[in-house]
């Protein structure tokens, strides 16, 4: 987040203030807004069925959650951006559990989550210019994220008194019990979040620990989650704890750590993604921490690696006791050092597998034999006509 001064951050925001209607957001949902207003900042949780127009840029003035039986229903085209913050005071959406998120975008009219540095507007969006005037697309740090919890089966680590339903979600303090996830329903559901576009989140929470782009707790399979950007995020893409959540048609560029994160057992699929240039690992995947064991799915995608430190960036990372299955993903751009480790895991298996080196070279970027289902190629897997609609696309990194 070099790039931009935080002095800079601070001045936009006092400009923004000046335009500003300060309202709680837990009020009457048929309230209509103004339609001369043009910035609203939130600085109360939502605690009633609420809607956010696309006439108004939604301004997150803290963490801001969905409490239990309410629903935030935004409209398609909606801008929100977050005000900076760190540690307790980071800006986030936090969806707990019993809450819903109906974001529901477009291809046409995607809605954006960003910081309130970012000079977008929904009159840009409209038009069909979805790239950040102002903000270059590796600045990241400039406000947290989205956090959705549910009630799913998750797999922490037991606690002195023997294993765990529910915990709470890093990021979130302890004293907050909206941070909580996890239980027995796996059919859960959070809402629906459609073409959305979340860009230079990820503010430290601390030392070393900053907030995910999309963030799911023990999320069900009753949530819908479809044609989703990440944009330089400090942290990974999307981390999944847990759940049974499924994904479809996702797109990660510049995560300041990993691509695509999972923990705890998550049991769903991710379908149809792309990875561009994360400074971490393409993928950390994790595995089970206690007594419930489930596996996940990830196929048909395209990985753009990066080479910023390559001794820290492995294609895909895994536990000896991960669970996954790899399905028809190509990853170019690789160079010397970049490898699929732990190849052993007994419970992760490849299929499909393609990487554009030569094939005389491919051994030297697996971590051990190469498995029957990783060939040298260059032949992509994902289907990235869906993505036309991203910044990513607009910036024609995806390959």
């Amino acid at each position: 987040m070099t790039n931009i001064k935080m002095t800079n951050i601070f001045k936009f925001g006092a400009l923004a203030f000046a335009a500003v209607a300060v309202a709680s957001c837990g009020g009457d949902p048929a309230d209509p807004i103004d339609p001369i207003k043009t910035n609203k900042v939130i600085t109360s949780n939502i605690t009633a069925n609420t809607t956010w127009y696309a006439d108004t840029v939604y301004q997150l003035g803290g963490r801001i959650t969905v409490t239990s039986g309410a629903t935030l229903t935004i409209q398609p085209g909606t801008v929100i951006k977050g005000e900076a913050g760190t540690g307790s005071n980071a800006t986030a959406l936090l969806v707990a559990r019993g809450g819903k998120l109906m974001a529901e975008g477009t291809a046409s009219l995607p809605i954006i989550f960003t910081s309130v540095a970012d000079e977008i507007t929904p009159e840009m969006v409209a038009a069909g210019d979805f790239a950040s005037p102002n903000l270059d697309p590796t600045i990241n740090g400039l406000w947290g994220g989205l956090i959705v919890l549910g009630n799913a089966k998750i797999s922490p680590k037991p606690g002195t008194a023997g294993e765990l339903l529910e915990v709470q979600i890093e990021g979130i303090p302890t004293s907050d019990p909206n941070g909580l996830y996890g239980g027995n329903n796996d059919a859960d559901n959070s809402g629906s979040i459609r073409y959305v576009s979340l860009r230079h989140g990820g503010t430290n929470i601390g030392s070393g620990n900053e907030i995910n782009g999309i963030t799911f707790g023990g999320v069900g399979s009753g949530t819908v989650v479809e044609n989703i950007e990440i944009v330089a995020n400090q942290d990974d893409g999307v981390e999944w704890f847990g759940g049974t959540v499924n994904a479809k048609n996702v797109v990660v560029w510049n995560a300041g750590d990993d691509g695509l994160d999972t923990d705890q057992s998550w049991a769903g699929t991710c379908d149809n993604f792309a990875v561009i240039t994360a400074a971490g690992h393409a993928f950390e995947l994790d595995g089970p921490e206690g007594a419930y064991s489930a596996g996940h799915i990830f196929k048909n995608g395209n990985v753009v690696a990066s080479n910023d430190d390559v001794a820290t960036q492995d294609l895909i990372n895994t536990d000896a006791n991960s669970i996954v299955d790899m399905m028809d993903i190509y990853f170019t751009d690789v160079v010397a050092g970049q490898k699929i480790n732990r190849v052993t895991a007994a419970g992760v298996t490849y299929t499909g597998i393609v990487i554009n080196v030569p094939a005389d070279s491919l051994a030297n970027h697996v971590n051990g034999a190469v498995p029957a289902g990783v060939t040298a190629g260059a032949t992509g897997k994902a289907n990235i006509s869906v993505f036309g609609w991203t910044w990513a696309n607009a910036a024609n990194v995806i390959k």
